[in-house]
């Protein structure tokens, strides 16, 4: 029985932009390699057998990246939303262009987590329901889909980002799915469908719907904040990740880098300081200038004596000589 995984890749990314004004941000890289890669590289670890891509904004894209129709060898193929239609949405446009007549993954394409998706699956048919979420714990649960459930896993209540302080519980859904076909049948056509406002509550009040822990690591990657701790996390746990950092790169004996990542062909030159950090490549650090808990997209140039703290760049962009910039995103 082949396994197929449908990833959902299609967002506009809009909390992440500028760097998102050119790249999908699933393209965009977590310690020098694509994120939808490290989201692949699991489930290949996991026995799928092929991905659906489900895309929208910027598909051209991952088609120019992939041009052999492969992701780490493994086979995808595509279905492109006209307009967007919401997470539940694009699942059913994905299965009226890409057969899903036996039990599938549904997989957020912006979170990074090392779940093991063979115990979800094994989870899900002992179940017997028709859909069955990853369920992580949290402190602050309410900017998630909240879940509680019986001692079986059973989803009591689901509610996607209910006030603080209301929160059922502190278990959320990690965005990581096991469906059956009928899941489709619960979701309208040529509609916007919210998954996680209609479908998920729906199954859950019919009974249909399982949640099972996950003691893993796992991060949505939505924020520029969330990125960049993605990164870091990636530099610091060599179990989890392995990158080429500073790759092709000319750093000068008197650069100071703490806990950040150089993409290739970056220049660092004399007396310059980089902390906690992620340059893509490209990127070009004058003299004595400092970059603190910034993004650079690729092809950046921070000016001599320059100053950046907090800041979000895109590619291209130039920052004058001597600048001091705090909290910013800078465009150009």
């Amino acid at each position: 029985m082949a396994l197929k995984a449908l990833l959902l890749v299609g967002g506009f990314g809009t909390r992440l932009r500028p760097l998102t004004v050119s790249t999908p941000k699933q393209l965009l890289p977590i310690a020098g390699k694509p994120m939808i890669e490290w989201v692949v590289e699991r489930l290949v670890n996991h026995g799928v057998d092929e991905l659906i891509l489900s895309l929208g904004y910027k598909s051209d894209a991952f088609l120019d990246a992939y041009p052999t129709g492969k992701i780490l060898g493994l086979p995808f193929k595509i279905a492109i939303e006209p307009e967007p239609r919401g997470t539940a949405g694009a699942i059913r446009f994905c299965a009226e262009t890409v057969e899903l007549d036996e039990t599938f993954l549904v997989l957020n394409g912006d979170v990074l987590t090392d779940l093991d998706t063979s115990s979800l699956l094994a989870f899900h048919r002992r179940s017997g329901g028709l859909a069955t979420i990853a369920m992580q714990t949290v402190e602050n649960p309410s900017r998630y889909g909240v879940i509680s459930t019986s001692d079986t896993g059973q989803v009591m209540d689901f509610v996607e980002k209910p006030a603080p302080g209301t929160e059922p519980s502190n278990n959320i859904n990690a965005g990581t799915y096991v469906m059956e076909p009928g899941v489709l049948e619960r979701i309208p056509t040529n509609t916007v469908v919210s998954i996680e406002r209609e479908t998920f509550p729906q199954l859950a009040a019919d009974g249909e719907l399982y949640a099972m822990s996950a003691d893993s690591y796992w991060l949505d990657t939505g924020t520029p904040e969330q990125f960049l701790e993605a990164n870091i996390d990636a530099l610091r746990s060599s179990s989890t990740l392995e990158t080429d950092n500073a790759m092709n790169c000319s750093v000068s004996d008197t650069a100071i880098v703490i806990e950040s990542i150089l993409g290739r062909d970056s220049e660092l030159q004399a007396g310059v300081s980089v902390n906690s950090s992620v340059l893509f490549s490209q990127c070009t650090i004058e003299r004595d200038a400092s970059v603190t808990r910034s993004i650079l997209a690729d092809n950046v140039r921070v000016g001599e004596g320059s100053i950046l703290e907090d800041c979000v760049v895109a590619a291209h962009a130039v920052i004058p000589k001597n600048a001091y910039l705090k909290n910013k995103k800078v465009t150009k």
